[in-house]
């Protein structure tokens, strides 16, 4: 419990004390450059999550890194077993990269600003307007050149594998013809959801997959792609289980 309390007692400093001057030095550098923004806020903000991956203390294997494109836009497609995957996630990626998030953490005050600062965009599952925009929002993205990272499950699993993808989250990239590289996370649940309010010491899988075209593929391709990357992210996902 005296992990929990350290890491409830941490995001309290990052978010009042700390916070609250960097968000508005954050906000004041917004009108001089929005890429700037990012960069800045994502710098604070993975302070933050580094801060609270030690306290949990969860030890990471990390393996295809030198698969993440350092430069020109892609879509990251990560299975989703945990709200430590984001933590891990921005831990790895070091570049301007946002994240399709549910529409509910946008009621949260502060986590909201952080969150429009580092590029998310917020989707209402309930909502086809909703994902048609945040759709545009991500080609825009990824047309500026940016990366952008989506949870096709739509929910984190507790199963012991992956749940079904919905196939509309690949449109992005589809249109955009930029490469997805899959990202697998293992046993992220471990730390949190499986045992909650505890938080465990665990060792956790994080890989990188080969970025795979988009670029000119024909209908058939494009609609075989989504269950094509979950065959090999759950064959990846089994192999470290």
């Amino acid at each position: 419990m005296l992990r929990v309390l350290l890491i409830v007692i941490t995001i309290f400093i990052f978010a009042i004390p700390l916070g609250l001057p960097a968000m508005l030095f954050c906000w004041l550098i917004g009108f001089i450059s929005a890429d700037t923004q990012a960069e800045v806020s994502l710098v604070y903000l993975r302070l933050l999550m580094a801060a609270i991956l030690f306290l949990a203390g969860t030890r990471v294997k990390v393996s295809g890194t030198d698969n993440i494109p350092q430069k020109e836009p892609c879509l990251f497609v990560c299975n989703h077993r945990s709200y430590f995957d984001i933590f891990l996630q921005y831990q790895y990626i070091r570049r301007i990269c946002g994240t399709v998030a549910k529409a509910e953490w946008k009621k949260i005050p502060l986590l909201r600003t952080w969150m429009k600062f580092i590029r998310c965009a917020f989707l209402d599952r309930k909502s086809l307007r909703s994902g048609v925009a945040v759709t545009k929002e991500v080609e825009a993205e990824l047309n500026a050149g940016h990366a952008y990272c989506i949870y096709p499950e739509g929910t984190r699993g507790h199963i012991n594998g992956l749940l079904p993808f919905h196939e509309g989250s690949f449109k992005s990239a589809l249109v955009t013809g930029v490469p997805i590289v899959p990202v697998t996370f293992v046993h992220t649940d471990d730390i949190y959801e499986n045992h909650r309010p505890f938080v465990r010491v665990v060792t956790v899988s994080v890989v990188f997959g080969k970025p795979i075209p988009t670029k000119g593929l024909d209908r058939a391709a494009q609609k075989a792609l989504p269950a094509q990357i979950h065959k090999q992210m759950e064959e990846t996902y089994f192999s470290l289980v």
